[in-house]
């Protein structure tokens, strides 16, 4: 095991079109703006940090893949709000992946894209 490590604090998502994926999480999503440059936004959501980075270096790879996404990530909402969150994407244009839906682990979720088809989730405990 890793010493000292006891807690994930930090997301980065590499993208290739950084002002479209600006845009995309700018407008959709209420986060405090931490900082922002040419190649990337910072953002605090709460209990984290989020970042979107510019691929620019050699170990960043090549993406995005638009038939296997790399990243999954949830947001907690209460139970009501997943269909008000549907109804903004969709007016909004976001590519649904899977409508509300009650799941059998006991959570009504929401799948959706970002534009470079990272899966993002919305859900809610019920």
């Amino acid at each position: 095991m890793l010493p000292g490590i006891n807690d994930l604090t930090y997301t980065i998502l590499l993208v290739d079109d950084v002002e479209k994926m600006k845009e995309f999480y700018r407008d959709l999503f209420p986060f405090e703006i931490r900082g922002e440059g040419d190649d990337g936004i910072g953002f605090n959501p709460g209990n984290t940090l989020f970042s979107l980075r510019k691929r620019t270096r050699d170990y960043d790879g090549k993406g995005p893949r638009l038939d296997a996404p790399g990243v999954q990530l949830a947001f907690l909402v209460k139970p009501e709000q997943v269909e008000e969150c549907y109804q903004v994407l969709l007016d909004y244009g976001v590519e649904i992946a899977e409508p509300p839906t009650d799941q059998p682990r006991g959570h009504r979720t929401l799948y959706f894209y970002d534009p470079e088809h990272n899966l993002l989730e919305v859900y809610a405990e019920i």
